[in-house]
């Protein structure tokens, strides 16, 4: 092989991975890229989001639910998730039991709703 071809090559394939190492980092960077990891958190948060407004939604439709809001009030912070879990509100439609993680969302969203 020539020494000329030889260095095309050479300076070629240096380019080529060089562009690709420049087009990952600009992807991940500037252009939305992510990982499977992060994708799966961000959707799980989602969801959690989406259900603890199912929930508000469940709590607010109680006929008493003013009165339950004062009594949501007087408890505990560190009780109110379990206020959440004995009134049911943050069961979802079609599910036997209930995530953890939703009447925690659930509490906070009452929280400020209760401060309005």
């Amino acid at each position: 092989m020539k020494p000329e071809t030889e260095g095309k090559i050479k300076f070629g394939s240096w380019g080529l991975v060089c562009g690709a190492v420049i087009a990952i980092i600009i992807g991940f960077v500037w252009g939305g890229w992510t990982t499977a990891g992060t994708t799966q958190t961000m959707s799980a948060q989602a969801v959690l989001t989406s259900q603890a407004g199912i929930c508000i939604a469940q709590f607010m439709q109680e006929p008493n639910h003013v009165e339950k809001l004062n009594e949501f009030e007087k408890v505990s912070s560190w009780e109110k998730y379990k206020f959440i879990e004995k009134g049911g509100w943050d069961q979802m439609p079609g599910q036997k039991e209930a995530d953890y993680g939703v009447a925690r969302a659930c509490s906070d969203g009452l929280e400020i709703l209760a401060k309005k």
